[in-house]
């Protein structure tokens, strides 16, 4: 596991949600201080919608690949486009690994089948963001 992964995961153990722990693992890429990301990543825990969504450990990842990627040029937003192909590489690869992106459907809550526990989703999704950045 690599150091981000650990991060995440020790940010998970110690109250984060899945979101929060995987984008905060990653302040210092993204230039956001650790408080203002885990407020602005709080909502995107659990599934969005209480396990009914996109699982959040994805959606902490999606948004340092927004922070670290944007060009922020609001008159001009030709970033979106990569920005968009490369949460598109993290969804894929998730998916590939674990069998879905859907929180509740990785927790087993239909099917009484679990997936990917809490800290695997957080440990997947921080180790592919982490090679993503590494290779964009």
């Amino acid at each position: 596991m690599g150091k981000k992964a650990e991060k995440a995961v020790e940010n998970y153990k110690n109250g984060y949600t899945c979101s929060q722990a995987v984008a905060c693992a990653f302040c210092e890429e993204a230039g956001i201080d650790e408080k203002t990301m885990f407020r602005l990543t709080e909502a995107q825990g659990v599934g969005l919608g209480g396990m009914q969504g996109h699982c959040g450990a994805l959606s902490g990842a999606a948004a340092i690949l927004g922070a670290v990627n944007s060009t922020a040029e609001l008159e001009k937003t030709d970033s979106k486009g990569k920005t968009i192909q490369l949460s598109r590489k993290l969804t894929d690869r998730f998916r590939e690994k674990n069998g879905s992106v859907i929180c509740k459907e990785l927790k087993g809550i239909e099917t009484g089948k679990m997936l990917r526990s809490c800290p695997g989703c957080v440990e997947d999704a921080a180790e592919i963001l982490e090679d993503i950045l590494e290779n964009r």
